[in-house]
This record gives structure tokens, C-alpha cells and sequence, in this order.
């Protein structure tokens, strides 16, 4: 009797740890001062793009909504700022120091491996993807090869250049610190405490390939899941009662410290952020190959997430495409 209340115990508080996976509430723009007519011509430039999903969601309830938002797809480069949400509270509980230079921790790679002034990278580098280093990564597109800086020709933190070596040893740096795997780390750290519907740990990967011994790891995402993370990004961490990431790191992570300039767009710690004259203070998003986003607009009390399976629509949508729909979408909300 007293194993079995003891396990009915350890199972409770397993069950306490989790919000029960919860539908959108959708309702109605016209009712939330939407414009129809504005909403609608979205709903007509979404469609030329071919995505899989789109949905807006402004004050925690769904606006609208197209496509099949249960459908999940490798979200690219999204995984980085979800990877970014871990570390803030990996960094609050003591588990990863951000000044941590490489050669504390011991992180090396392939042959022509890291030199000392490489190692001398910290933590905090490789987030802002400021590292200096450029050895070959795995999961690199053609452009990013062609591109890279010559080995050495940067110091650490002195440049950026948005770097997949940086990215992906990210991930070996928090799973080394802190004994977890990223992708059962975010199910019971994120996934499970803001309800997601759809995901599970078995939805991410870990990529190896020669070039690199340290793996990119790519993650399937639905449209409704990733739009309870952008949601959590605005309401600061919080979810209900709990705060799931502090909302210290949530302001610092998608704080720009580098500018693309062509762009006119930041980067913070492995997020993109929006320029305040025509987004408001504090926008920010997270960007796929192919298309996939989370968008957070403070300003507009807006979360708009758009995927796109690549299989479906093997041209994807380009980022620029998504940012003028996102403009439409602020100038038919309230």
C-alpha cells in the first residue's frame, strides 16, 4: 500500500508539472475590432504563398486561422530559439554560465580542430553567433559555405556572421551541462507546462554528418504548438501561475546586439528582432528555411506563426513575403 501511494505520488506530481493540452479559443475579428475587409485580403496574399498553416492570435485567443494547424513540419532554424528558451533556464538555475569560455568546457571539433584563440569563445558568443569561429558545421547551406569568414580572421565576439558551428554546439553545451536531451528537455520544461497539443519529445532529431562532430538538431512543430510559444514569449515567460522561462531572459534574448543591416533587422540570442519605428518596441521572431515563423509583436498584442511543409511546397516562402503579410495583418488589427 505505501509503494503504491508513493508512486500515485511520484505520478501526481509529474501530472502537476504539466498543463493539460488545451484548443484555441477562436473568436470573432469583427467583435475584436478587426477589419473584415483587411483580414480577408490577408487571407488572399497568405494563399498565393501555399503554406501549410497560418494563425493570428492576438490576447491569447485566435483570430484567425487557415490551413491545417495540427500538421507538423521541421521547423529549420526555428529550432535555435526554441533551443534559446531552454538555456534561459538552464542559465537561472546555475546549470550553464554564460561566460564560460570553450576551452572550460572542454569543447573541441574535427580535425583542424579549435585553436586557443578560438576556445577562448564563451557561451555568450556562440549565442549572439559572435564566436569568430569557422570551421565547417553540419546543416550549412551553400550560401552560409560561401560566405563564411576565413578561420581566424575574427576575434571572438568582434563580428557577427549567423554561424550553424555556434548553433550547434550550442546544443552539445547544454546537453553536456545539464544531463538532458533537448528534446525531452523541452517537452517537460516548455511543451508541457504551456499545453502544447501536438508535440513530443520523439519530434526532434539529431543530424550527424562528417563535417563536424557536433549535430544540428532539427524539430517538428505544428502551427497551434509553435503559436503557444510565440504566446509564451509575449506573456514574458509566464504561463497561468507559473513562470516557465524568466522574464530577465525573455527581454535579453531577443535584445539586438548585432545588426543586419540590408535587412534592418537585430539579432539577439539566436532571435531576430524587428525594427522599432515601424513594429513598436520589443517585436521580435523566429525564422525557418522555407517560411517557418513565430512573430511577436508587443506593440499589436500579437502572435502570428506561419509553416510550411517544404514537401507540399518545395519553393517555401520567403522571409520578405512573410514580413509584408505581417504588415498587413498589424494594419487590420485593432
Amino acid at each position: 500500500m505505501v509503494r503504491r501511494f508513493a508512486l500515485l505520488l511520484v505520478l501526481g506530481i509529474l501530472v502537476a508539472g504539466k498543463a493539460q493540452a488545451q484548443a484555441w479559443e477562436d473568436v470573432n475579428p469583427a467583435v475584436a475590432g478587426w477589419s473584415a475587409e483587411r483580414l480577408e485580403a490577408v487571407r488572399q496574399q497568405s494563399r498565393t504563398l501555399k503554406p501549410t498553416a497560418l494563425m493570428i492570435i492576438q490576447d491569447g485567443r485566435a483570430i484567425a486561422r487557415w490551413g491545417d494547424t495540427s500538421h507538423k513540419v521541421n521547423m529549420a532554424s526555428v529550432r535555435k530559439s526554441l533551443l534559446s528558451a531552454l538555456y534561459g533556464s538552464a542559465v537561472a538555475e546555475g546549470r550553464i554560465d554564460l561566460s564560460a569560455s570553450l576551452a572550460e568546457l572542454r569543447i573541441d571539433d574535427n580535425t583542424p580542430s579549435l585553436t586557443a584563440e578560438e576556445k577562448a569563445a564563451t557561451v555568450r558568443d556562440l549565442l549572439m553567433s559572435r564566436s569568430g569561429i569557422y570551421h565547417p558545421a553540419a546543416h550549412e547551406t551553400a550560401d552560409i559555405k560561401r560566405k563564411r569568414p576565413a578561420r581566424g580572421s575574427h576575434p571572438p565576439g568582434s563580428f557577427w556572421f549567423y554561424n550553424n558551428w555556434d548553433f550547434n554546439v550550442l546544443g552539445t553545451i547544454y546537453r553536456q551541462e545539464t544531463g538532458e536531451d533537448i528534446f525531452v528537455s523541452f517537452e517537460n520544461r516548455i511543451a508541457g507546462p504551456i499545453g502544447m497539443e501536438d508535440f513530443s519529445a520523439k519530434d526532434g532529431r539529431y543530424a550527424l554528418e562528417k563535417a563536424s562532430e557536433h549535430p544540428p538538431y532539427p524539430i517538428r512543430l505544428s502551427a497551434r504548438d509553435a503559436a503557444r510559444f510565440g504566446q509564451l514569449f509575449l506573456y514574458d515567460g509566464k504561463w497561468g501561475t507559473k513562470q516557465v522561462i524568466p522574464a530577465s531572459w525573455i527581454r535579453e534574448s531577443t535584445t539586438a546586439y548585432s545588426w543586419a543591416k540590408r535587412i534592418r533587422q537585430g539579432y539577439g540570442y539566436m532571435w531576430w528582432t524587428l525594427p522599432e519605428d515601424t513594429w513598436g518596441p520589443n517585436a521580435f521572431y523566429a525564422s525557418g528555411y522555407g517560411g517557418q515563423i513565430i512573430a511577436v509583436v508587443p506593440s499589436k498584442r500579437l502572435v502570428v506563426v506561419q509553416t510550411v511543409d517544404l514537401n507540399q511546397n518545395p519553393n517555401g516562402v520567403r522571409t520578405s513575403a512573410f514580413i509584408d503579410l505581417l504588415k498587413e495583418i498589424a494594419l487590420a488589427s485593432p
